[in-house]
């Protein structure tokens, strides 16, 4: 049976007081930056979700499954979100290319 090591809590409080160094006393958040990155990933994932909505709106336009109405009132929600988009993007200071996260290996995700 493996020995059991009883001085743990030093290695812990080792560790501890060399990561401390490292570490900075206190983390300055500013409020308009963390306003500004919740409203890039709000924003971003509202993208994400229209453009897949888009995608399968124009499949069942192609398959004819949509009346013309049904058409319509996609292209003028679609028209009116992309206008909302627009006017969210500019009162947080973003650009479109701001909502197209690098996903690293797999890529840009928009």
């Amino acid at each position: 049976m493996p020995a059991i090591e009883t001085d743990t809590p030093d290695i812990f409080s080792r560790i501890m007081s060399e990561k401390k160094s490292v570490l900075p006393n206190h983390i300055n958040i500013n409020q308009e930056d963390v306003s500004k990155g919740l409203a890039k990933l709000v924003l971003t994932i509202i993208e994400l979700l229209r453009e897949l909505l888009e995608r399968q709106a124009i499949r069942r336009i192609d398959s004819g499954t949509l009346t013309r109405e049904e058409v319509n009132n996609l292209g003028t929600t679609f028209m009116k979100l992309a206008e909302k988009m627009e006017e969210l993007k500019s009162q947080f200071g973003l650009k479109s290319e701001d909502l197209n996260i690098d996903l690293g290996p797999i890529g840009k995700l928009l």
